[in-house]
């Protein structure tokens, strides 16, 4: 196995990073992606520090708050991310899109508008030799398989990533997409999903994983694979031996 398994702060407002980077050492995560407040985490050099201590490096840090009306605090905001995501050493620095339109599709200036923030945001981060990617997601911008394929015809110095679950619910076979995007794959997300709600892995019967992740194989994927945690009402830890169980389950 090429690619590294990493395990997603995305319903961590507040954490003792020392506790829970622990428990995700513990339960046999290799990193983790954040998506906290700087002003919670502190420095970069802290943050580093106590993941490198404990054996799990940042894999991703997260943007936050993209709009496409180009704002200067939202591209400050996001920029000042990028700079900490180079700190920390993370492998990519990751954004999703902006709020869906009420009542209506996204227009082509609108798709525009986000490939080129997408590529502003990859261009600034250059200086420090770190990836951007867009990561697909319903309910934002980008919101169906043709706009996703218009996205990457205008997107031209972003990366992506690929949430398979996304891919699923716009009828996109996740194995496929993996294979069609292959050479702009940066980042991979799995979730699983039931009764709208994200649950553990292999409890939704959203997607065939196996598939997936032998698509990986197939394209020589070599970077990280992250899992996003469920809404159950499961403990944090839990819910991490529960997934890495899935994925040994699968012979990851």
């Amino acid at each position: 196995m090429a690619f590294k398994l990493a395990y997603s702060g995305l319903r961590w407002q507040t954490p003792d990073l020392e506790q829970v980077l622990g428990l995700l050492k513990e339960t046999g995560w290799d990193g983790w992606e954040i998506r906290q407040s700087l002003d919670w985490l502190g420095s970069a050099k802290r943050v580093k520090s106590i993941s490198d201590r404990i054996g799990v490096p940042v894999a991703v840090v997260c943007g936050t708050g993209l709009t496409l009306d180009g704002n200067h605090e939202m591209k400050e905001r996001n920029k000042r991310r990028i700079d900490f995501a180079a700190d920390v050493e993370a492998d990519t620095f990751m954004f999703m899109g902006a709020a869906r339109p009420y009542g209506r599709p996204s227009t082509e200036d609108e798709i525009k508008t986000l490939a080129d923030l997408s590529d502003e945001l990859a261009v600034y981060a250059s200086q420090y030799n770190l990836d951007v990617c867009y990561h697909i997601h319903t309910t934002t911008t980008v919101d169906s398989r043709e706009e996703w394929e218009r996205l990457m015809r205008l997107m031209q110095k972003a990366q992506l990533c690929i949430d398979v679950s996304h891919s699923a619910f716009w009828g996109y076979d996740p194995a496929q997409s993996i294979h069609d995007f292959k050479d702009r794959l940066a980042y991979v997300h799995l979730q699983d999903y039931k009764a709208y709600r994200f649950v553990e892995l292999g409890e939704g019967g959203l997607l065939d994983f196996a598939a997936s992740m032998k698509a990986l194989e197939e394209i020589g994927y070599d970077r990280w694979v992250t899992v996003c945690p469920s809404q159950s009402d499961r403990s944090d830890e839990e819910k991490m031996r529960l997934d890495r169980a899935y994925l040994r389950h699968l012979g990851y």
